[in-house]
């Protein structure tokens, strides 16, 4: 028995503003469902993952620095 997903596997060709784009989507909360579903079939989950964290470290950071600058005046 062979299982139609061995068959055709998924070619997935997301550019990196593409995912960039997506995992913002998800920081804000915000996103279409034919947003979401062209995003999946495309974005692999590996970018996803890796500027997600990029994306948490940036945020994080920019907090970090919003509240010096307000601290120090």
């Amino acid at each position: 028995m062979s299982d139609e997903s061995d068959a055709n596997p998924v070619v997935r060709k997301g550019s990196l503003w593409r995912t960039a784009r997506a995992v913002g989507w998800s920081f804000f909360g915000v996103r279409r469902s034919s947003g979401f579903e062209g995003d999946v079939a495309q974005i692999k989950p590996l970018h996803i993952v890796v500027v997600g964290i990029v994306g948490l470290l940036l945020f994080v950071v920019s907090l970090i620095a919003l509240v010096n600058w307000v601290v120090a005046k």
